[in-house]
């Protein structure tokens, strides 16, 4: 469990990590915490203190690739499960990715999200990230009730073999570590299974300044995924930031009666699809708050990706022959291992 400054969810996520029904014998629960701030590291110190199965890493990379890649040092299980600070897994999802697994179906394992606010606000973000307006045809995020092979899961499981095979997470991804890490997997011939019967509970951002910045870094990080893996990409990524780049365009050419209907027309025809949206999605929201706060939750998740992406684009304009994957050598990770605090 990579984390950090995760305090108001970080007692049910571990809490629903140590209530599965696995054999409480066969299973650690690692949580490499990323320094934080907000009191996260006293309440994951305090579960460890009363449950043995709880080591306590310090992360001091403070994203997710450098705790992924510091617990897996340490990890003794033939089976790694992946799982985030800000979800609760179902109490049978460790056994569930484990019969996946020994059965062969596949390499990797997840299942589709819940996504769930707390909020009116956070709620209508939890509805966008669910729809395929939203987020395209992401299959974990949009597809319930089926299972089948897909591009990338969350919270994956995979058995030990593939993690020594594929390798160690990217450290220099902030963000889209795992659809980096996942792309190489399958490259290498690898499959990976969204299981229906695989259930986790993920909280969204619960402010538009939270989303914003969520989505800003996933549309800016994604431009170094592309330098490294051109093949990983998907049309749906690169469609906000060309709504994007319209956008300012046509604005940049309001002087000029073209830019302006250009403008107009960018801004209508997005303007109806987002309406559009909003009538196929607000029957999961209760109350005009939620339906009202809708469209504003589209926007950003649109707006965001595509500013981040270029963004992106600028920042990193002299990297395209950079494709190396950043890891960790064999003696920083055996560096991290000696690190443990465990409760």
């Amino acid at each position: 469990m990579p984390i950090r400054n995760e305090a108001d969810f970080i007692a049910r996520s571990v809490g629903a990590v140590l209530a599965q029904d696995y054999p409480a014998d066969r299973m650690d629960v690692i949580v490499a915490d990323g320094c934080s701030d907000d009191g996260t590291t006293e309440i994951v110190r305090a579960m460890a203190a009363h449950d043995s199965r709880v080591t306590v890493l310090e992360n001091q990379g403070r994203i997710v690739a450098t705790g992924l890649n510091q617990a897996l040092a340490i990890a003794k299980g033939e089976i790694v499960v992946r799982v985030d600070g800000h979800c609760e897994i179902a109490p049978d999802y460790v056994r569930c990715c484990v019969s996946h697994l020994q059965r062969g179906e596949a390499d990797g394992v997840g299942g589709p999200l819940d996504t769930v606010g707390q909020s009116a606000v956070a709620r209508a973000i939890a509805v966008a990230m669910s729809s395929r307006f939203g987020v395209g045809n992401s299959a974990f995020r949009t597809v319930t009730g089926r299972s089948l092979i897909v591009d990338t899961v969350a919270f994956p499981a995979y058995t030990r073999e593939v993690l020594d095979r594929v390798g160690p997470f990217d450290t220099e991804l902030v963000r889209n570590q795992d659809d980096e890490y996942n792309y190489r997997l399958r490259k290498m011939g690898g499959r990976l299974l969204l299981a229906a019967d695989v259930r986790s509970r993920y909280y969204s951002r619960s402010s538009w300044t939270s989303l914003w910045r969520q989505y800003f870094q996933y549309g800016y990080w994604k431009v170094r995924v592309l330098q490294k893996h051109p093949r990983q990409m998907r049309p749906r990524q690169f469609v906000p930031p060309a709504f994007v780049a319209a956008l300012v365009a046509s604005a940049l050419a309001l002087p000029w009666s073209i830019g302006r209907w250009c403008f107009a027309a960018v801004v209508v025809m997005y303007a109806l699809a987002n309406l559009a949206a909003v009538v196929t999605s607000a029957r999961r929201l209760t109350g005009l708050a939620g339906v009202l706060y809708l469209p504003v939750a589209f926007a950003i998740l649109h707006l965001s990706y595509g500013s981040g992406f270029l963004v992106g684009l600028v920042k990193f304009w002299n990297r395209w022959s950079d494709a190396g994957t950043r890891g960790v050598s064999a003696r920083e990770l055996g560096d991290l291992a000696d690190r443990p605090e465990r409760g």
